[in-house]
């Protein structure tokens, strides 16, 4: 079970990943070893996943983000999937309820490299394609 500190560690691990366990543990009062050690339980329970680095891609040169609801045309949604886990570009599906059977989140450099996707995804289902002009978060 997870309590008030360890949300409050798990909080500022999300703002900054980078933080020391001596400065979250002033700021949840606690010693830094404390803190390490239910980092290390929280871990261990698969609460903590991992640990990553948030790039932004406008930093990175031209690109494209794309959001893409998938259409299914078939029951069997294994091959998609293995074929969905083997597309860097695409970062982020959501298996959703609604409209559409999937919601991707592409990223691509260019308009060729998204028509060449979006090619692909043709042998598993349609697609309705939204671009992304702005992030706001």
């Amino acid at each position: 079970m997870l309590d008030q500190t360890d949300l409050h560690i798990l909080a500022l691990l999300r703002e900054n990943a980078r933080l020391s366990w001596k400065e979250i543990g002033e700021q949840v009062h606690l010693t830094g070893q404390a803190v390490g050690n239910r980092i290390r339980r929280m871990e261990d329970m698969g609460v903590i996943r991992g640990y990553t680095a948030v790039v932004d891609p406008a930093k990175l040169g031209p690109s494209l983000t794309a959001i893409v609801t998938i259409l299914m045309k078939t029951t069997d949604h294994g091959q998609f999937e293995r074929f969905v886990r083997g597309r860097p570009e695409i970062v982020e599906a959501h298996r959703v309820s609604g409209e559409g059977c999937y919601s991707l989140l592409v990223r691509v450099p260019d308009q060729t490299a998204l028509n060449a996707l979006l090619d692909d995804i043709l042998a598993y289902g349609n697609y309705r394609l939204s671009l992304s002009i702005g992030r706001l978060k």
